[in-house]
């Protein structure tokens, strides 16, 4: 297993990668909203990553996939495709995973959005995930073992009565947007690679409302919740620093959490 450490060098870039990245969803909190189709997305960011911030949606053509996201909603896991006829509606939960290179290198994140008023079992959902995604990150630093940030993950949520998905896993990028290691959300701590300085990886939670299992559409792209249950997912681009980790693609509003 060839894992890609980077130098001082590419982590400055890929830094600026998850900078312009992290400005393509603060795009996305005013616009996002009932009435508007998945398709609508789809195209709004590919016009703010090409015309406002002179990147590539990196997405775009990555294994034959046209749009430059994954635009996932509601019982839909992973992997959901833009379609104009996909009208957004009040109390729907959806996920928005998007890529973006500059400079040669890719940065990986995704958020949830929540439209109108949804349920309190859908924010239960939401907001559990988003912890669990952090409580794997907080795993992260020199000597750590991907086990560590497994275990992390899967215990906030199955506390909360959920559970993780485990055919998706985060992925090591930088060049390329699936690089090694593999990182699972689910594990025992202590066991699997030893983390190390300059490693670069995506931990992005799949957590389901009942079971863990999914089903595959027939479009070959879309992953659904096997029980039509709900799904939320979030996900950042980590590096491993010296002392500890850094989100590459962190947010204004989480400015906080990253302490």
């Amino acid at each position: 297993m060839l894992v890609k450490i980077k130098t001082p060098e590419e982590l400055t870039l890929m830094r600026e990668s998850g900078r312009l990245l992290a400005q393509v969803f603060a795009m996305l909190d005013d616009y996002v909203k009932a009435g508007i189709s998945t398709m609508d997305i789809n195209n709004r960011v590919e016009e703010f990553i090409v015309n406002d911030l002179q990147a590539r949606p990196a997405s775009k053509g990555q294994y034959d996939f046209p749009y430059v996201l994954n635009p996932s909603v509601n019982h839909v896991v992973c992997h959901g495709m833009p379609k104009a006829s996909q009208l957004l509606r009040n109390g729907d939960i959806i996920n928005l995973d998007i890529t973006l290179e500059k400079n040669g290198f890719i940065a990986d994140s995704s958020k949830m959005y929540c439209v109108g008023q949804i349920n309190p079992q859908a924010r239960r959902l939401v907001d559990t995930t988003y912890q669990a995604m952090w409580a794997g990150i907080r795993q992260v630093r020199p000597g750590a073992r991907l086990g560590d940030i497994g275990q992390a993950v899967q215990q906030a949520a199955e506390r909360a009565g959920f559970s993780v998905v485990r055919e998706y896993t985060g992925h090591g990028i930088g060049r390329e947007m699936h690089e090694e290691p593999q990182v699972l959300h689910y594990g025992k701590a202590g066991s699997g690679m030893v983390l190390k300085e300059g490693m670069t990886f995506t931990i992005e939670p799949m957590i389901n409302q009942g079971d863990h299992r999914v089903k595959h559409m027939k479009d070959g792209w879309t992953v659904i919740t096997r029980d039509k249950k709900l799904s939320a997912q979030w996900e950042h681009t980590i590096a491993v620093t010296a002392t500890g980790y850094e989100v590459l693609t962190l947010r204004e509003e989480e400015k906080n959490a990253a302490v």
